[in-house]
């Protein structure tokens, strides 16, 4: 590959095999999977798109991406750790803090917007301490903030874990958490 800036040298490739970490006490799960995508992707594709799978991965083994795990891969794959935070920080779907037993989403599109979001935001508050984008200190709940959660003729709504709770008001949420402080709704 010639590079797109003349005088400029091309970025080092590292071989698929080289990413796989010579570390075994950060655990096996993820490098297992590193592994399964080496053997499946060609090297332009290892060396473009390697990091993103990569922080999926770590994600999907510990729940969220731990700041010794990213220094660890950081070191592995001699990526700037800078670069791994700047990519993991520009996606929704990455977490730096572990979630909740029970994750609250709490939708905020239009529909749910125009008929009380913030009404249903501010319950959640009431109810469990945590507002949105933070964890109970009990470590029971997360709750979230969502663009929309496709239900919107129940608006507004809210989902805990995979379960749509919609026209809601003040009352029904604390109704909703109260049964899933008391075990009601687990399992269901």
């Amino acid at each position: 590959m010639v590079s797109s800036f003349p005088g400029t040298p091309e970025p080092p490739f590292y071989h698929p095999l080289s990413l796989v970490p010579s570390r075994t006490t950060t655990g096996t799960g993820l490098f297992e999977q590193v592994r399964k995508m080496q053997s499946s992707m060609d090297e332009q594709t290892m060396r473009n798109s390697r990091l993103i799978p990569l922080l999926q991965a770590m994600q999907e083994e510990c729940g969220y991406l731990p700041a010794d795990r990213l220094k660890v891969l950081s070191e592995e794959l001699g990526v700037p750790l800078s670069r791994m935070y700047g990519v993991a920080t520009f996606y929704t779907q990455f977490r730096f803090e572990p979630l909740g037993r029970h994750l609250v989403r709490v939708c905020h599109g239009t529909a749910c917007h125009v008929n009380g979001a913030m009404q249903i935001a501010d319950a959640m508050t009431d109810c469990l301490g945590t507002k949105e984008g933070e964890t109970s200190k009990d470590g029971e709940f997360t709750v979230e903030r969502v663009a929309c959660l496709g239900c919107c003729s129940l608006s507004p709504v809210m989902m805990v874990d995979d379960r749509v709770h919609g026209k809601l008001d003040k009352e029904k949420v604390k109704e909703v958490i109260g049964k899933l402080m008391r075990g009601e709704l687990d399992g269901q």
